[in-house]
């Protein structure tokens, strides 16, 4: 890296040090790595997307003003996002409200030049994930059968695949299975599995970059489009039509679409109806969480193909005190290994035991901003679905900003996504939802007590 780089952006942190608290700085700036500065422009790398976003939504002033201080006004400003920490891959994207000088990519697995052939395009496919390693259960098994008659007919079987489940059961691992099954049977087609966060800053990209018909005409080159968390879509309407295009255009030419969410079509909140339409012509299939035969398979297949074998009253004593998803029993597995080999302790239950307790929180439910609405319009005697009107009575506003601090408190989602979730507000709304919350509550004592009994519920969820 620049000697020269590193000491300005050394000294822009110290100036938004002194301008943010010191969680703020370590959360959003500390990770914050300088990249390049060409061409008036300085590109700057962060972990996630989530990052870049809040960023862009609550400091780009602060950004803007010390890049101005200390390498000069007019100081352009890129992101490249992290979007796979494993193969160091990274999206560069420009932000609104500085412009773009056109210059960055959009790096390894963003759309290249569209005449690439199918040897040079990158499937992004998982190579560990097959159907081979793919165990079967009760409830995964229809998924499963759907799964492989996809890939051995492409286009023609199940046409789109719309594979639903909660968080953790399997839908990643069977959808790269599809792929890679379907390049072995089927080499000359072209496969890409991509998940919808990625999608959607690649639109974005192209937009800054004014390279849009190219990103479209490289989706539509597609034989088989696998898109992963498709509810990632919810809210963002532009994305939604671009992504409506390329559904229509590869469907009509009887390409194959794969794609996978935390809910069924009609669950899908922030969805256009034209697309949930179409999510429903083929096959929806649910994996539901694996019952306790198959995470007893799950447990042993993952013990023996890491080098060991668990004794069978250990596997047992797992699978009837942990009933969570395919990747908490994994990690079950993964710390008992760790712990025995490191510790030199024997295998059995007494272990089991030690290490479910300190994984004592996989048990509980993920919490949603679903969630959220009902406890708080609960606790206040109101109904949930009332905040979703235009209502200004009190009380309704009152559940409304509550459950914006709380969702914005504990979810992963943008102030964007919680307004649209919660009575279809706009992200200023939320913002100024939150800080009215955090103000009242250093001010009226019985509030915090509300905002206290409030959380403890969402904790015991």
């Amino acid at each position: 890296m620049n000697s020269n780089l590193t000491t300005k952006w050394n000294k822009c942190l110290e100036i938004i040090r002194d301008n943010v608290s010191k969680a703020t700085f370590n959360t959003l700036f500390a990770d914050i790595e300088p990249l390049k500065y060409e061409d008036n422009t300085l590109t700057i790398q962060v972990k996630s997307n989530f990052v870049y976003e809040f960023l862009e939504g609550n400091f780009v002033d602060l950004l803007r003003s010390t890049l101005f201080k200390v390498m000069g006004n007019g100081t352009q400003l890129m992101y490249s996002i992290l979007t796979d920490k494993d193969n160091n891959r990274s999206v560069v994207v420009g932000t609104e409200n500085y412009g773009s000088n056109g210059s960055g990519n959009s790096g390894n697995s963003a759309p290249k030049a569209m005449q690439e052939s199918i040897q040079d395009l990158d499937s992004m496919l998982i190579n560990k994930y097959t159907f081979d390693n793919f165990v079967e259960g009760v409830s995964n098994r229809l998924s499963r059968s759907v799964a492989i008659s996809v890939a051995d007919r492409p286009g023609r079987a199940f046409n789109p695949l719309f594979i639903h489940g909660t968080s953790g059961v399997g839908k990643t691992h069977l959808i790269n299975a599809i792929g890679m099954r379907i390049k072995e049977l089927h080499p000359e087609l072209r496969v890409l599995y991509i998940s919808a966060h990625l999608f959607q800053v690649q639109y974005t990209d192209s937009i800054l970059q004014k390279n849009f018909n190219d990103f479209m005409r490289f989706y539509q080159s597609i034989d088989v489009l696998i898109i992963d968390d498709i509810q990632e879509f919810a809210g963002l309407q532009r994305t939604q039509n671009a992504f409506f295009h390329i559904f229509n255009h590869l469907h009509l030419n009887g390409k194959q679409l794969i794609m996978t969410s935390d809910r069924s079509p009609a669950q899908l909140q922030g969805m256009e109806e034209r697309l949930i339409t179409r999510f429903k012509w083929g096959m929806t299939a649910e994996i539901e969480k694996p019952d306790i035969e198959l995470r007893k398979s799950i447990l042993r297949n993952k013990s023996y193909k890491d080098g060991l074998e668990f004794p069978e009253e250990v596997i047992s004593y797992i699978a009837e005190h942990v009933n969570a998803s395919i990747r908490d029993l994994e990690g079950i597995v993964v710390s008992i290994m760790a712990r025995s080999t490191i510790n030199n302790e024997a295998i059995d239950t007494n272990l089991a035991r030690r290490i479910i307790g300190d994984f004592s929180n996989y048990e509980k439910k993920e919490l949603t901003i679903e969630d959220i609405v009902k406890k708080v319009a609960d606790y206040y005697g109101v109904e949930p679905e009332s905040i979703n009107t235009r209502s200004r009575k009190r009380e309704v506003v009152l559940v409304r900003q509550v459950a914006m601090y709380f969702a914005k408190k504990y979810l992963d989602l943008s102030t964007a996504k919680i307004g649209l979730y919660i009575g279809n507000r706009d992200h200023a709304t939320v913002l100024h939802a939150c800080k009215t919350v955090a103000n009242l509550a250093d001010t009226d004592k019985q509030f915090r007590t509300e905002l206290s009994e409030i959380e403890n519920s969402l904790q015991c969820a």
